[in-house]
């Protein structure tokens, strides 16, 4: 499938437009329009698909969606985002959108009806309401939210009715805006049996629709990796792995999860399965922000487009922006326009050049993963697929190294210089790409 092969670039829509943290639900603002002006620049990174997260009409944040069938007035409109999506597929790049199906805000229009009419409304099946309670917010009456956060109304998925009005909603941002793929929030909390929903309803519009599931905890949503639910789940394990293992200079920790993820042993859980692999996104701090030593980014992000999985690059990460999660998140998702693009040219163009080397070789989409060799401070790994070998080394240590894997000669991709792969010469925090001759 295209998304097997597929660089995605992650957009924070709100963050990345500069919208007002509060939506007074008045005016349309027209700002997508910045977004589309940068469709040349995202195109010059090599990137063949772009993620979005929540753009429909919510109260702060997006993901407390007030209206599924409008797009954010703080964004624009509906013909706006539509425009958008069209100039994206005409540039080659795919378009997924945030699907949030766990909980809505207050002010959705269901929700509403319930606070107003109580027992006199049959929305009220749509939410797990306790009558003989009350809410924070003097409700009169109680109900189950997201994790503590009553702003955060969660779905009763259950209901018929309310399942047919999500998947209608599915269906009109299919028709709609053509988007190619959802990233379904929150999924650890999703029952298989909505994903085989989700996916009947996708499939039936495209057969090549794109579902990727946020999971924080993947170790048993291996079954969910399946033709009738998801093709993908966010990779937070390697995620965690590799910045802690780059910061204690202890590789070990991450050549652990690719092997317990992606080797060839039957004990493997995603063998053959494609996660969505991220070093950071809109919920964790910068990965420019996270990184102890700073010479090392180069080799974080070499590691990102070598592994198994599909990358993803968080927008104005390319240029080493940096954010903690001070200010309630927001640090995180900047406008882009704060962000300064000529901070770090040689990671912008290390970055595109990975993309390039990716693109351009099936070994870093489709091939196997096998640990070649391993200390604290390097390790080397092999990507292979029928009639392709790729060995990646990597050194985060402050002093040189040489890695021995196998007597046979093999090109840099990085730099083309062409040497015996059992004499792979690193330099400190430095990384090399050699596909076997």
């Amino acid at each position: 499938m295209w998304f097997d092969e597929s660089v995605f670039y992650q957009i924070y829509p709100l963050g990345y437009c500069g919208a007002e943290r509060e939506n007074d639900f008045g005016a349309v603002r027209s700002r997508l329009q910045k977004i589309g002006a940068d469709i040349p620049r995202i195109k010059s990174l090599g990137v063949n698909a772009v993620l979005f997260n929540p753009l429909f009409e919510s109260e702060r944040h997006g993901y407390d969606t007030a209206d599924f069938y409008k797009i954010d007035r703080r964004l624009g409109t509906n013909a706006q985002f539509k425009a958008l999506v069209k100039e994206f597929h005409e540039a080659g790049i795919r378009v997924v959108l945030d699907g949030v199906f766990n909980h809505t805000g207050r002010e959705f229009p269901p929700f509403r009806e319930v606070r107003e009419k109580k027992e006199g409304t049959d929305y009220r099946f749509w939410f797990d309401i306790d009558f003989h309670g009350n809410s924070r917010y003097n409700d009169g009456f109680g109900y189950a939210d997201w994790e503590g956060h009553p702003e955060l109304v969660k779905l009763r998925l259950e209901n018929a009715d309310l399942q047919r009005y999500l998947m209608d909603a599915v269906r009109f941002w299919i028709d709609e805006f053509d988007i190619d793929g959802l990233r379904l929030d929150v999924c650890y909390l999703l029952p298989p049996w909505f994903m085989e929903l989700l996916r009947r309803t996708v499939r039936e519009k495209k057969p090549d629709f794109y579902l990727v599931g946020e999971v924080i905890h993947c170790g048993n949503f291996q079954n969910n990796l399946s033709p009738d639910r998801l093709d993908s789940i966010t990779n937070y394990e390697c995620y965690k792995g590799m910045i802690s293992a780059f910061n204690s200079q202890n590789l070990f920790e991450i050549e652990h999860s690719l092997t317990r993820l992606f080797s060839d042993q039957p004990w493997v859980l995603y063998t053959g399965k494609r996660m969505l692999n991220f070093v950071d996104n809109h919920d964790v701090v910068r990965a420019y922000t996270a990184l102890l030593e700073k010479r090392n980014i180069n080799n974080l992000y070499t590691l990102l487009f070598t592994m198994p999985g599909i990358p993803c690059l968080y927008y104005g990460s390319e240029y080493g922006a940096e954010g903690d999660k001070g200010d309630r998140d927001y640090r995180l998702r900047p406008c882009i326009d704060e962000i300064d693009q000529a901070a770090n040219p040689e990671l912008f163009a290390h970055i595109q050049y990975l993309i390039k080397i990716r693109r351009g070789n099936p070994a870093l989409s489709y091939g196997k993963y096998a640990k070649a060799t391993l200390q604290n401070t390097n390790f080397s790994f092999v990507r292979e697929v029928e009639g392709e070998k790729l060995i990646v080394a990597i050194n985060i240590g402050a002093g040189d190294c040489t890695v021995r894997v196998e007597e046979a000669e093999g090109k840099n991709l990085l730099t083309g210089e062409v040497r015996n792969l059992n004499d792979i010469y690193l330099p400190p925090f430095t990384s090399a790409i050699y596909r076997k001759i």
